[in-house]
């Protein structure tokens, strides 16, 4: 079910990018509790009651973060693994979408996990999480049958699940990560990229 989520009112892309992006930055520096209307205005270089009048609450604008993040992993995808001409490829693509995620630095996690946590006590929140995780399982899921029918790979097992374990993969190393920051990832990265060659094969 789709989240229930009214959405906000309109504002110019330029600016609203702006004020989310100041939420992201402020989640990750000092956590959601810590993340007032007022740091994210000033940060944003708006109006504390322009945030009011726009989202309402601190929560619908945490729900617009997600929306982006859903927004990014989905152009990235796109860009990456529907491009790729061979099963070697693919696997090539999640990496980089991988790196690329977690290469954005400590910040993007940070918030990612925050509202993740944030959504285990708010139903909104949880909602919206819901649909991202499965509007991104179920592209990543697309993308590998569209591949698979342009004879670029074979799957080994459903298409669905075949994304699931793909992302649950990339979630398990992003809790390492974040566990042990000095962590060497590239050797637990090459084992992963070897368990999902074992689902995706050249034809």
């Amino acid at each position: 079910m789709e989240a229930a989520t009214a959405a906000p009112r309109e504002l110019s892309r330029d600016k609203a990018s702006l004020i989310v992006e100041a939420m992201r930055a402020s989640v990750a520096a000092r956590g959601i509790a810590g993340s007032t209307f007022d740091h994210v205005a000033r940060e944003a270089g708006v109006s504390r009651g322009l945030l009011h009048y726009y989202f309402g609450t601190k929560e619908r604008l945490l729900v617009e973060v997600v929306r982006r993040e859903w927004e990014v992993t989905r152009d990235q995808l796109e860009r990456t693994v529907g491009a790729a001409d061979s099963a070697e490829a693919v696997l090539s693509a999640l990496v980089e979408s991988f790196e690329e995620f977690i290469g954005e630095g400590p910040s993007t996690v940070v918030t990612f996990y925050e509202i993740l946590a944030l959504g285990q006590r708010n139903e909104e929140i949880a909602a919206e999480l819901q649909v991202l995780g499965r509007q991104t399982r179920e592209h990543l899921a697309g993308l590998l049958r569209q591949r698979a029918d342009a004879g670029v790979l074979s799957l080994r097992a459903d298409a669905h699940a075949t994304a699931g374990f793909v992302l649950a993969l990339a979630d398990g190393l992003t809790v390492r990560l974040l566990c042990e920051p000095e962590l060497q990832i590239a050797p637990m990265l090459d084992l992963a990229v070897q368990a999902a060659r074992a689902l995706l094969s050249t034809p």
